[in-house]
């Protein structure tokens, strides 16, 4: 069975707590799917960094913090850099983010919608600088933090 079988409405709840929290559309476009704001997210920065409300990280080159957006590639052929994202622009991909709510020693705290058809405030471990390890074997990889500009 297809993962396009399911219902998917995490990209709009992602969207939905964006308008909440008081960024307006152009800031977070809402989406129906996570790749479609990652795309508008990323051509923005690619245009004008110094005004994009999120900034692209690789993973494993920036420690997340509040109110950034954590993303993991769900395909079966996972992106081994976000920046690949570049070149399939439009094209789906399953792909899943979650807000980041709060980092510790240790561990960073993210709230997702449609993780098992729930909302979910999950736990991952971090390094000792604060950056995301890589998801275990089996699990969908972490591609991509989109870092508020506010928290850099």
């Amino acid at each position: 069975m297809s993962i396009y079988a399911f219902p998917a409405w995490s990209a709009a709840f992602v969207s939905a707590i964006a308008r909440r929290a008081g960024l307006p559309e152009g800031a977070l476009p809402a989406a129906d799917r996570h790749a479609r704001y990652i795309d508008a997210l990323l051509a923005r920065a690619s245009a004008v960094p110094d005004g994009a409300p999120f900034l692209p990280y690789a993973p494993e080159d920036r420690a997340p913090k509040p109110g950034d957006l954590l993303c993991a590639d769900r395909s079966a052929a996972p992106l081994s850099h976000w920046s690949m994202r570049l070149a399939e622009v439009g094209q789906p991909r399953p792909m899943h983010c979650d807000i980041v709510v709060r980092t510790s020693p240790g561990v960073i705290e993210v709230v997702g919608g449609n993780v098992q058809d729930l909302v979910v405030l999950r736990r991952f471990p971090v390094d000792a600088a604060g950056r995301v390890l890589p998801a275990p074997p089996g699990q969908p990889p972490f591609v991509l933090v989109l870092a508020t500009q506010d928290s850099e």
